[in-house]
């Protein structure tokens, strides 16, 4: 035996329990590497917490998958986990996606970004719903559109309720007009309204703009409400969303450009 064995600590000395250790390493280190599983798993106990507090129902809730800037395989990959409304902001990324996504029979697709007027019978092609019609002229061309096709198109206003210059949107003071405009759009089903509040990082900096646009659906009498993405879409319900917009809580980060990169024109 060494000289020095008795300065040796003993070997029985206490280990730490193994839910201890457990919860070490799943602070310390990545075990499990998100899917788009697990964040939806994640993002639905978001979504009942904020029902619950409000006393709503999960029925009440469309959830819209935003889907812009990821492949068509990651669609795929969404869909099959039972996701079945995605949300796309350009017209010509989405046409390019398209063709790659036979087979999803179930899927309805959303246009949440701005159109412009010369793209709307692309857009009657793609998409089963435009939440972001701003004007008569749109209301008009995708009437036109639709009509070709022979289907009704859904379509929602997108209301512009701050400041900023870089949001497009209709006033609320148009909104009367936009809805006589509607009515004369036999192809257009017009079922509500749609903002975007200021970004901000406290959720809270959106309510005051979920609430006005609550109050605008309520007085035209419009039962969808669009409005809430990953960082607010929790007091959105609290004020009365009926769709949601997740596109980072679901999918992670969207992929940065890259040199080279085509810039997309909506």
């Amino acid at each position: 035996m060494p000289e020095n064995c008795e300065s040796l600590p003993p070997l029985n000395r206490p280990v730490a329990p193994r839910a201890f250790r457990r919860a070490f390493y799943d602070e310390m280190l990545p075990l499990e590497i998100p899917t788009i599983e697990t964040r939806l798993e994640s993002l639905e106990s978001r979504i009942q917490k904020a029902l619950q507090r409000v006393r709503r129902q999960r029925s009440e809730i469309t959830l819209v998958a935003v889907s812009k800037k990821f492949s068509a395989d990651h669609i795929r990959e969404a869909y099959g986990v039972g996701l079945r409304e995605f949300g796309e902001n350009y017209v010509q990324e989405f046409a390019e996606k398209r063709p790659q996504l036979t087979g999803l029979t179930e899927a309805r697709f959303h246009l949440i970004g701005h159109l412009q007027a010369n793209k709307t019978r692309i857009a009657a092609d793609l998409f089963e719903v435009v939440q972001t019609v701003d004007s008569p002229k749109l209301l008009q061309r995708l009437d036109a559109a639709a009509a070709a096709k022979g289907v009704t198109l859904e379509a929602l206003l997108e209301i512009k309720l701050s400041d900023e210059v870089s949001k497009s949107g209709a006033a609320p003071e148009d909104i009367a007009a936009l809805l006589d405009a509607a009515g004369a759009c036999p192809h257009i089903q017009l079922s509500g309204l749609m903002t975007m509040p200021p970004w901000s990082e406290d959720p809270e900096q959106s309510r005051p703009y979920f609430q006005r646009l609550a109050a605008l659906a309520a007085q035209y009498k419009l039962p969808k409400l669009s409005m809430g993405m990953s960082g607010d879409f929790e007091v959105a319900i609290e004020e009365g969303a009926t769709i949601i917009r997740v596109g980072t809580a679901l999918f992670g980060a969207r992929p940065k450009p890259q040199p080279g990169d085509p810039v997309l024109p909506a």
